[in-house]
């Protein structure tokens, strides 16, 4: 309550009034008149309600609050009831906010943002809320967040610094266990026939137990799994042999743990693509020619191929005269690269070799031999290929995959084109076809294996075949060497050889033949590339990490057979079909989300508490009701939550209350009137 004043004259005309009556009182009381104080008083009665003093009562009216309902998506709030859990809640919380006037409840929803985890004061920090009308926040989640700040937030502070609540409500019953599984290290590639080691932790989180023994079991491809022992909370290392090229699964799981809150993370896949220590190649330029350089600049531009190269500038029958003593040239090493070393080898290039008195017919039986016991060999050849005694009148004759008679030499401007067989095959497929020419190519009179590119007329110009376990190449042409300088456009010469390379070095990925799986958001998508092969089994068989089989028909789209099916769990899906196997496995991108799966009250449970919120367990106590109070201490615990509710003083709706009113002053003023009258009459 205050005073103030609202009055009939100007203040100005009032104070002159004011002084003129005090000087009249003062003359009549010194000149002694009666009834000049009563008088006096009556006139001062007149000024004081001519003043207008009154009493100003001010009415306190509720601020509109806003306060923030921030609900956890994230990836752990999939784990048993817990979404539903949360759904219900904030739908109940709104409910009840919808019946207090004075209040507006915003409902931010967050999910997990990408390997950073659950960042629910994040989503506090960005809500846009007017300044000073913040009255506090609900989390509803599993309390499993990842940017909980050491301290509240300034937000949670109202202007005289008392701390605004944080509520928080949690999806579960009670604090929770859970089991994990981390796979500390792993390498993304590894040698073939070597071991990978990799680095592993078991922890039992939410309890007071370490050191532990537990069982990991160790799964990788068809093989029967193995198991070790280890000990929980201990970083301890295993080791795993690659034995083949390409990716390999290897599942890891560990057994649950009683009560755990869930099983998700208790196992883990790792991805570890095996790879040759370095792939050796030995290259054989018959005759020094243009190609030398293409192939030189392709080998030596891979790190991890070793590059072994001879050129046979002369032949051992070579008649020019010149003493051996003045020949400045490196003997051929023939008993060493084709007998005693060819098995180190990965891949052999014969490049426009004519084998006029060089190799003797053993050492060419040495290299059909490491063909079929798993040798590459890569055969470009010119005209010295149809010249007697060539490489196709030598045991070699009998693995690769044309014959080309003599005089089959075709002289003229062609461009190679993709044969049927090209378009689909891995090697060639996707290539711009658009190719600048070529002046020379071989006419077969023979072919087998797999064609695919074309010279003049249609002829075959690439042949690929299988020759038992090894693989073989012929390019019935010495001028692919084009290609690098451009010539009319060039073509896509580096591409083609390294394919070839790899093709003839079975990488995987450029398998004719193969069948190939991947899990991509809950869909196993299985794939069978058969190039060539016209019967393909209709269906493949999937086999679940808990072994249930499942038949799942292939359909074909463009000479690829597809199928897909939905699949969810973590492990490793195992596709057989026609002969061959693939391995699939999902893929978790928040491994974060994962790491830890309890439900908890640990990381958000200080803040609430010192900031007077509750802490409320959902499955266990229900969603609490929603309430606003003006007191200075506001009720919450784990069947109510309360937001404060500040007030505010507004002058315009303020109470004037007259001290002097009208119908008191009158009789007042009367009354002295007469007194001074009675006086004077006396």
């Amino acid at each position: 309550m205050s005073f103030t004043f609202a009055p009939l004259l100007p203040s100005a005309l009032l104070i002159a009034l004011a002084a003129i009556t005090a000087c009249l009182v003062l003359w009549g009381i010194i000149g002694k008149l009666p009834g000049m104080f009563w008088r006096g008083l009556a006139l001062a009665l007149l000024i004081l309600w001519m003043a207008g003093p009154q009493t100003l009562h001010l009415t306190p009216n509720p601020v509109q609050e806003d306060a923030l309902l921030i609900v956890d998506h994230s990836p752990s709030m999939q784990v048993n009831q817990r979404q539903n859990l949360a759904e219900q809640a904030a739908l109940h919380l709104q409910s009840d906010a919808t019946k207090l006037h004075n209040l507006t409840l915003h409902r931010i929803d967050v999910s997990s943002d990408g390997h950073q985890g659950t960042r629910l004061f994040n989503a506090l920090q960005q809500a846009d809320i007017p300044s000073g009308h913040f009255s506090g926040a609900i989390f509803v989640t599993d309390g499993m967040n990842h940017d909980t700040p050491p301290t509240l937030p300034e937000r949670f502070k109202d202007e005289h610094g008392k701390p605004l609540p944080l509520h928080l409500l949690l999806t579960a019953k009670r604090e929770e266990t859970d089991r994990r599984l981390r796979v500390l290290s792993a390498p993304p590639f590894a040698i073939i026939g070597q071991n990978a080691t990799i680095r592993v932790q078991i922890d039992d989180l939410g309890t007071s137990s370490h050191n532990t023994p537990t069982t990991l079991t160790i799964r990788t491809g068809d093989t029967p799994p193995s198991t070790q022992t280890l000990q929980t909370g201990t970083p301890q290392e295993i080791t795993l042999p690659i034995q083949h090229a390409g990716e390999t699964l290897i599942s890891l799981s560990t057994p649950s743990l009683a009560g755990e809150a869930s099983t998700l993370n208790n196992s883990a896949v790792i991805r570890i693509r095996g790879v040759r220590d370095r792939l050796r190649v030995l290259l054989v330029s018959g005759i020094p020619n243009q190609s030398e350089r293409v192939w030189r600049r392709l080998l030596k531009a891979d790190p991890s191929v070793d590059l072994v190269h001879f050129t046979i500038l002369r032949s051992p029958s070579s008649d020019d005269n010149t003493p051996l003593s003045d020949l400045a040239l490196i003997p051929f090493p023939i008993r060493e690269l084709f007998q005693d070393k060819i098995n180190s080898f990965d891949l052999i290039i014969l490049d426009s070799f004519s084998n006029t008195n060089i190799l003797p017919e053993r050492y060419l039986t040495n290299i059909a031999n490491y063909v079929r016991h798993g040798g590459g060999l890569l055969v470009t050849a010119g005209p010295e290929f149809v010249h007697t005694g060539t490489l196709q009148d030598s045991p070699l004759s009998q693995i690769l995959p044309a014959h080309v008679p003599d005089d089959a030499v075709i002289i003229g401007s062609f461009k190679a084109t993709l044969a049927p067989l090209g378009h689909l095959h891995p090697v060639t497929d996707g290539l711009n076809p658009n190719w600048g020419p070529w002046y020379r190519a071989l006419r077969a009179d023979t072919t087998h294996g797999e064609d695919l590119m074309n010279g003049p007329d249609g002829t075959p110009l690439l042949l690929l075949d299988h020759v038992d376990q090894g693989r073989v190449a012929l390019l019935l042409s010495d001028q692919l060497w084009l290609w690098s300088r451009n010539e009319g456009g060039g073509g896509p010469q580096a591409e083609l050889l390294r394919r070839l390379a790899h093709w003839l070095m079975k990488e995987p990925d450029l398998e004719e033949n193969r069948l190939t799986a991947a899990i991509d958001n809950g869909t196993l998508n299985v794939e069978r590339h058969a190039v060539g092969t016209t019967n393909i089994a209709p269906q493949a068989l999937v086999t679940a990490p808990d072994g249930q089989i499942t038949p799942l028909p292939l359909t074909e789209e463009n000479h690829v057979w597809r199928g897909h099916m939905p699949v969810s769990g973590n492990g490793i899906w195992t596709i057989h079909q026609d002969g061959l196997t693939a391995f699939a496995s999902p893929t978790h991108d928040e491994t974060l989300e994962l790491q830890d799966l309890r439900a908890t009250a640990q990381m958000i449970g200080p803040l609430a508490q010192a900031s007077g919120g509750a802490i409320a367990w959902l499955a266990q106590d229900g969603t609490p009701t929603l309430n606003i109070t003006t007191g200075q201490e506001y009720e919450s615990g784990s069947k109510i939550i309360s937001l404060p509710q500040r007030t505010d003083t507004n002058i315009e709706s303020a109470e004037h209350r007259s001290i002097f009113p009208g119908w008191a002053v009158l009789p007042l003023f009367l009354l002295c009137l007469a007194l001074g009258w009675w006086r004077e009459g006396r």
